[in-house]
């Protein structure tokens, strides 16, 4: 009983002491730690938690700098260095803050581009999830307003600064994120289609087809302009869209070796539904239209193989191991 009183009071003590008698935290920062430092000081301190990684110290010694010397020499730099710590320490939100007030004080800084380029940096980490490191998941499934975010960040730095060095990561970036907008288009027409609104499932392929033009979601936007128009009846619309699928994408899966496209086709709905296999088959409903052919179209998903055909060739993925086939 005795000793474990003892344990509970080291327990005690190490919880409301912060641990900080067994000496951790010992590189946090504080004014008093500070007290009679020069710019100079700050600014050497600040390099070297920089250089170390402690992106948090930095960041504290950072915010104290501009508070202490707002008007200094090391004023400016200091800013754009916080809004660099704050990307790398993963609090994406404050770098969008604090490059957004760069950008606002200093609009003719030299370095405002980079300003601009961390910013957009931030807004892109905003829209991937925890989880993408590890397992193969769809961003573009996802909430895509940071996508959007960064995609507008990203058009205005080439838009102000196409000559910057950071320019032609930008543009990279730029087509990536234009990929998964146009993709996102497309899973929010098979939602539509799925609530039976082929209307606004008909908007949104054209929607892709006019604004992404030449990205790996053109073709499943045209399929949907086709499905959703024969489906209201506007057979006319209906053809001019499998007539622009079969000029250009002619090895489409819903299209036949004559170039007729198959509207009772559903290209993800290959597999039986739960309904039918506990049934054995009595029972199924039948599938609404739904098209993805990243794994034809999208050169990054078919040589990942995670989606399409490709997945079953490439062998199960972690995460459906990991669940027993339960999920993928």
């Amino acid at each position: 009983m005795k000793n474990m009183a003892f344990i509970l009071l080291i327990l005690s003590l190490s919880t409301t002491s912060g641990c900080s008698w067994l000496g951790w935290g010992d590189d946090e920062t504080n004014e008093d730690d500070t007290a009679g430092y020069t710019e100079r000081d700050f600014y050497e301190k600040i390099q070297s938690s920089l250089n170390a990684s402690n992106w948090s110290v930095a960041i504290s010694n950072l915010q104290l700098l501009e508070s202490q010397f707002p008007f200094g020499k090391y004023a400016e730099q200091g800013q754009l260095e916080l809004i660099y710590a704050q990307f790398k320490s993963g609090a994406h939100e404050e770098a969008i803050g604090s490059a957004d007030r760069f950008i606002r004080l200093h609009p003719q800084h030299p370095n405002v581009d980079y300003a601009f380029y961390v910013k957009g940096l931030s807004e892109i980490s905003q829209s991937s999830g925890f989880f993408d490191n590890f397992i193969p998941t769809d961003s573009t499934k996802r909430d895509i307003g940071p996508a959007r975010d960064a995609f507008a960040t990203l058009t205005e730095l080439l838009s102000r600064f196409p000559k910057s060095q950071y320019a032609p990561d930008a543009r990279k970036r730029l087509v990536n994120l234009r990929n998964n907008l146009a993709r996102a288009e497309i899973h929010v027409a098979n939602y539509y289609f799925a609530r039976g609104a082929y209307l606004a499932a008909a908007n949104r392929g054209r929607f892709v087809v006019e604004n992404f033009q030449q990205s790996p979601a053109v073709p499943d936007g045209l399929a949907v302009m086709a499905q959703a128009y024969n489906i209201l009846e506007i057979q006319e619309l209906a053809d001019n869209a499998v007539k622009v699928l079969v000029a250009n994408y002619p090895e489409y899966p819903s299209l036949d070796a004559n170039g007729a496209f198959d509207y009772d086709k559903r290209l993800l709905s290959a597999e039986n539904s739960m309904l039918g296999k506990i049934t054995f088959g009595l029972i199924d409903r039948v599938q609404p239209p739904a098209f993805d052919s990243r794994h034809i179209y999208n050169r990054v998903a078919r040589e990942a193989g995670t989606t399409g055909d490709d997945s079953e060739k490439q062998g199960r993925s972690i995460w459906n191991r990991l669940t027993f086939g339960l999920m993928d």
